[in-house]
């Protein structure tokens, strides 16, 4: 298939907000796509599943060099004309607009020949790297049309700008495989989906059955192969396969531990809810794996992780979830987060940061067990097999601590031991419930002594003044509209940041995560790919017009950088809302 298909596709989508319409031509191309499998890598701004961590190692600098010598256009010229319209893939498509000449050597693009060529800036790798990956994106540019080189390099650096989100994607592979089964009628011109409400159950049943495949397979292109090809009995045949992750099972927040049997029932399983960072561990065919909650391979990060699920977990294949903490081995106490956070991101010396800031293993969950999936077992039956299989070994390794009570006076003197233990509060838990990926489905709570961080996005920046110049010193935060999944503005953080690495969070550290982030510059102000997460304080949240939300967090802080979290992780808006109206300032 052409590339320039798919380009019209993306003209198509970028041109339309209204979600319905999104989906109508998205599954209407679905139904004849060639190559599905890499379309629907494509149409999310991927050549890779969000779990494989491999990276094109293309930021937007030597993007600029590629398209100066595949155009004959200065770096100055492109660098101001970027500057101008805020997307570098506008300023492809401007300046091969302009070119004076076709190469003799260009040709038709494909989607499997942009595909495979994006993939291999990935293998690219010793000497002479960086220019041979110009080169070849370069090359790849030069046979383009100017919209296709605009989607080119709008994918090289993963902000496709097409807005679709998850639920656009997964209701397109409805529409487009199970369209008449599923009752899709959708009138263009009123722009709605015409369904009586007996229509209604059933098209709601297979948006459950799709979304289901993906919360196991977390692969919309494996997801739509199977949908294409296997219909209703493939989907539901799709299950666990170790070494590849699944979005873990999210938990909403309770205000008390009265309110947490409310919503989980009586008796109910209460954990130490640790202030560590979850990792997923995959054991198949003796290999062993580590995922962070992004889905991100830092098995190379924790050897000691490695070596001692190797001696300590009794079982030849399994997916467990566990909650990997800092911990004083003086005083055998918990540390916070930040203490350990840099480990996650290290690529040297492994080792000797292996032994300066130690953790312990704790297992809280178990969905794959020796070639079965456990997701549809009781949450006390997967519990009692992660007892039966991981040995307690002191400060290294173990079960998380439990209690299952359905006595309040019992629930909160185990909380008051987990704070007094340096964890941030308690996890309550349905002792009957399923393991469901990827969901905040009341299956559980997480009790703590405040409500009042915010976890959320940067999508923005401006470097200071003075001898904070060189730096990045005031960040623009958003939360999540889940009803879009885009990420909209709540405010301006530039307090809580040191001045020194060694003191904490810094300016200098921020401004070297969101360099190769930047997709736009405007003077000082930049544009930043939403990546990096931060949890916040603030004094109040104000009704505001200035930001996108329609809220605005009066004086917010940083207090930790957490580089464990995903985009897809962060507050919604809809908590934002809630803390409006449920919360007075907190000076008062």
């Amino acid at each position: 298939m052409d590339y320039s298909v798919l380009v019209g596709v993306y003209e198509r989508l970028e041109g339309t907000s209204k979600r319905l319409e999104k989906t109508f031509i998205l599954s209407e191309f679905l139904k004849s796509a060639d190559d599905l499998d890499k379309v629907m890598l494509l149409v999310q701004g991927r050549v890779f599943p969000n779990w494989d961590s491999r990276e094109l190692g293309m930021a937007s600098r030597l993007l600029l060099k590629a398209l100066s010598l595949s155009t004959g256009a200065s770096l100055d010229k492109i660098e101001s004309t970027w500057k101008e319209t805020g997307d570098l893939g506008l300023v492809a498509f401007e300046l091969c607009s302009k070119k004076s000449q076709v190469t003799l050597f260009s040709q038709t693009l494909t989607v499997g020949k942009v595909f495979d060529n994006l993939q291999r800036l990935a293998e690219l790798e010793g000497a002479g790297t960086v220019d041979r990956k110009v080169q070849f994106v370069s090359e790849l540019l030069t046979s383009a049309s100017p919209v296709e080189a605009k989607y080119i390099i709008r994918t090289i650096l993963g902000e496709l700008r097409v807005g679709l989100g998850e639920g656009t994607l997964r209701d397109a592979i409805v529409w487009a495989f199970f369209g008449d089964k599923a009752k899709v009628v959708y009138n263009q011109e009123k722009n709605e989906l015409v369904l009586s409400d007996e229509d209604r159950i059933i098209y709601s049943s297979f948006v459950d059955l799709v979304q289901e495949a993906l919360d196991v397979a977390n692969d919309f292109a494996r997801v739509a192969d199977v949908a294409k090809n296997d219909g209703e009995s493939g989907l539901n045949n799709i299950s666990l396969a170790p070494g590849q992750p699944i979005k873990v099972m999210m938990y909403q927040k309770a205000k008390s531990i009265s309110d947490a049997f409310e919503r989980v029932g009586s008796p109910a399983a209460f954990e130490y809810k640790y202030d560590g960072f979850l990792v997923q561990i995959h054991k198949i065919k003796g290999k062993i794996s580590l995922f962070t909650r992004r889905l991100e391979n830092v098995t190379a990060q924790f050897p000691d992780v490695v070596e001692r699920v190797s001696k300590h977990i009794k079982a030849n294949e399994f997916i467990l979830d566990t909650e990997v903490v800092g911990i004083d081995l003086s005083s055998k106490k918990y540390l916070p987060f930040q203490n350990i956070s840099q480990r996650i991101k290290r690529k040297y010396d492994i080792d000797v940061v292996s032994k300066k800031f130690p953790v312990e293993v704790n297992v809280f969950d178990v969905m794959f067990l020796n070639g079965e999936s456990l997701l549809k077992l009781p949450f006390n039956e997967r519990r009692s097999c992660v007892e039966k299989i991981v040995d307690t070994v002191s400060m290294k390794i173990k079960p998380a601590i439990q209690l299952v009570s359905g006595d309040v006076s019992a629930a909160e003197k185990f909380y008051r031991e987990s704070l007094e233990s340096g964890n941030e509060g308690v996890m309550a838990k349905n002792l009957e419930s399923v393991y469901k990926p990827g969901s905040r489905v009341g299956f559980g709570v997480k009790v703590k002594p405040t409500m009042d961080t915010l976890e959320v996005v940067i999508v923005g920046a401006e470097y200071g003044e003075g001898k904070r110049g060189k730096w990045l010193a005031s960040f623009v935060v958003a939360v999540r509209n889940p009803e879009t999944n885009e990420f909209v503005e709540v405010g301006r953080v530039g307090t809580g940041i040191k001045e020194k690495s060694e003191e904490g969070v810094s300016f200098e550290q921020l401004t070297e995560l969101l360099a190769h982030l930047i997709i736009e510059e405007k003077g000082r102000k930049v544009k930043v790919r939403p990546e990096v997460v931060i949890e916040v304080d603030y004094e109040e949240i104000q009704t505001s017009p200035t930001y996108s939300s329609g809220f605005a967090l009066r004086f917010p802080r940083l207090v930790k950088l957490r580089e464990d979290r995903s985009p897809e992780d962060i507050n919604t808006v809809d908590d934002v809302r809630l803390l409006a109206t449920s919360q007075r300032g907190r000076g008062e």
